[in-house]
């Protein structure tokens, strides 16, 4: 037991607590303690019967059952795998920002899912995270499951045909996927790539809760770097390269991979 407890408080501490309740709420959904039609996300009841709690059960809560056990098991591993790289890579000591990307991606999900009266949200919320560490990591090379191999930037995509291989559906993994393409174009892509304006920028409430630390774990793909003001490129002077105005998008890991 030791060695499961040690292994947990190496999780990093958002990933740790999103991982606890994935686990801890449809466990209790399954033994019957709280109902689950009370877990999951209905519109009617959170718009005229204020039952405000459903945005958030609705996205740690999964139905699991011999039908749906794999399923969940299989996006399990992808929400501690892909979570701890991003809260250990791109954005290692800076949690506040972590949170804010969990927080803009759920409040998008949640509007989705109220838009188009979808009970779960689970698999949305793992997916869009899954998408960001997979651009931060886009030319880097994952084996996946049967000895495939292929960039990390197609790895949302095969996840998506995959689920829908063993459970039917593409809705959940699509609308993650474009979540997380919402995030990463509006905080990375639009304004250090293209040079556009910052759309979002985390509140500093935020940073006065979870205050940025240093040290800690570090790899599995690092966000660009902002692209340089047109009187800088015209500036000349040594360090240029020939970049082209491209990034490398970071180192990131092998899947399976310790």
């Amino acid at each position: 037991m030791s060695d499961i407890g040690d292994w947990f408080k190496s999780i990093p501490f958002v990933t740790r607590y999103w991982f606890a309740g994935s686990i801890a709420v449809p466990l209790i959904g399954k033994l019957g303690l709280i109902s689950p039609v009370n877990l999951v996300l209905w519109p009617e009841a959170f718009f005229h019967k204020f039952q405000i709690w459903r945005p958030f059960t609705s996205t740690l809560y999964f139905p699991v059952g011999p039908g749906t056990g794999f399923l969940y098991l299989v996006n399990l591993y992808f929400l501690y795998q892909y979570s701890t790289r991003l809260e250990t890579g791109a954005f290692d000591g800076r949690p506040a920002d972590y949170i804010f990307m969990l927080l803009f991606n759920w409040i998008c999900i949640v509007i989705t899912g109220l838009m188009m009266d979808m009970q779960l949200l689970m698999i949305p919320l793992i997916m869009s995270v899954l998408y960001v560490w997979a651009q931060l990591n886009r030319d880097m090379i994952v084996s996946f499951w049967f000895g495939t191999r292929f960039k990390a930037c197609y790895l949302p995509w095969v996840i998506l045909g995959f689920n829908y291989i063993i459970g039917g559906s593409i809705v959940n993994e699509l609308i993650g996927n474009l979540v997380g393409h919402l995030y990463f174009f509006l905080m990375f892509k639009y304004p250090m790539d293209l040079g556009g304006r910052s759309f979002l920028s985390t509140p500093q409430i935020l940073y006065q809760w979870f205050p940025n630390r240093r040290g800690g774990v570090s790899g599995f793909g690092v966000p660009p770097s902002r692209r340089p003001a047109p009187q800088d490129q015209a500036g000349g002077g040594g360090g240029g390269g020939g970049g082209g105005g491209r990034h490398n998008w970071g180192q990131g890991f092998r899947l399976g991979d310790d």
